[in-house]
């Protein structure tokens, strides 16, 4: 019996800057895990995935990553997607000097 499908975010890093991004509804990258579209259906999910991964100019390492609804927007289900909302750990820089 396969497990039940839970909703996901299609995330990947910025080629150029390493940033962690997450894909918009409407085709583009956001640095906002908010912005993000958040399926809930599987085979929509990896049909959402494998246009992510055709964009190997601007992303890579694209992978579903599960996530929660909330009223702002997606929210991260696993201490890695929460940790990686919070930019690069080597120091104080990014997302990280707004916290």
């Amino acid at each position: 019996m396969s497990k039940a499908f839970t909703p996901k975010v299609v995330t990947a890093n910025a080629l150029l800057e390493g940033d962690a991004i997450w894909l918009t509804s409407n085709d583009t990258w956001t640095r906002d895990m908010a912005d993000a579209e958040l399926m809930k259906d599987a085979d929509y999910a990896d049909t959402r995935l494998s246009f992510a991964q055709a964009q190997a100019s601007t992303v890579v390492g694209a992978y579903l990553a599960d996530a929660s609804p909330s009223l702002d927007g997606p929210v991260p289900t696993h201490f890695r997607e929460t940790f990686r909302t919070r930019g690069p750990s080597n120091y104080a820089h990014g997302k990280q000097v707004e916290i």
